[in-house]
């Protein structure tokens, strides 16, 4: 039996689920879908998986690890965008809703253009334009 495993949502353990909000919503443009006490769900637009904030306690005492840990988890998310105007928009967008930029955008290798944003928590987003 052959398994297809599609990432239909992506859950992220948050701090402050408040200010994560805020972040996705107000400062980045996702759409809350979801919001119950403790949880919310975003809409990253057609095409995407949804993301999804859960306090961190909760989400780490449900799959019944611990919490603690910071620094880099092994993961980043990528967002395409078509031009390199667009990538140093989403970067500036981030840094303003209270992101941090961990590498600014430049010509890559590949011929691209890219950078990185750390969201308030931590987690890391590569914008990225193949132009």
């Amino acid at each position: 039996m052959t398994v297809t495993l599609a990432a239909n949502a992506i859950v992220l353990g948050v701090q402050d689920l408040d200010r994560a909000k805020k972040f996705y919503g107000e400062g980045l443009g996702a759409t809350i879908v979801q919001d119950y006490p403790g949880f919310a769900m975003f809409s990253l637009g057609e095409g995407s998986s949804n993301l999804g904030l859960y306090d961190r306690e909760a989400t780490a005492q449900e799959a019944g690890v611990p919490s603690e840990g910071s620094g880099f988890r092994a993961v980043s998310f990528h967002h395409l965008v078509q031009t390199r105007d667009e990538v140093d928009d989403v970067l500036l967008r981030a840094a303003a809703a209270g992101g941090t930029i961990v590498k600014p955008a430049e010509a890559a290798q590949w011929g691209g253009y890219f950078g990185y944003f750390a969201d308030p928590d931590g987690f890391l987003w590569k914008v990225a334009s193949a132009a």
